[in-house]
């Protein structure tokens, strides 16, 4: 590994932490969306689409406990709400559900960043710290 490719382990860590901040903000404003969206702010079928936020719920405790797994999932989970958004908003909505299409569009992709900047860098940190108990242990 190049000198020049290796960050001090505090700021990795403070990455790793910021990530993670960022991966559950997004993530909670995402569910925070889906509920306003199809209960208050334009609500389709009654309020039954709300359901659709379930998925969104199941990575949290696996945040929280902050499993590499969950990270790797979620990342391939959002995209069928970056899709959803997607068809949303170049379906012919009124202007109202275009914009909260965009906005779970925007927050989808803030959400799958956190998620691969955190699984990089956790992976980056693990690699660094094998690496520096390898130096330290060859005589």
């Amino acid at each position: 590994m190049n000198a020049r490719h290796t960050l001090p382990a505090h700021a990795i860590q403070t990455h790793v932490r910021l990530s993670r901040r960022l991966t559950v903000a997004s993530l909670l404003a995402l569910i925070a969306l889906g509920l306003a969206w199809e209960l208050w702010l334009a609500p389709i079928g009654g309020g039954t689409l709300a359901l659709k936020v379930l998925p969104l719920c199941l990575p949290l405790a696996g945040l929280l406990k902050n499993r590499m797994y969950t990270y790797r999932w979620l990342s391939l989970l959002v995209w069928l709400y970056i899709l959803e958004g997607l068809v949303r908003a170049t379906s012919g909505e009124p202007a109202r559900v275009v914009m909260l299409a965009v906005a779970e569009i925007l927050l989808g992709l803030l959400l799958f960043t956190g998620c691969v900047l955190h699984i990089r860098l956790r992976l980056r940190d693990a690699r660094q710290t094998r690496a520096s108990e390898t130096a330290s242990t060859k005589p």
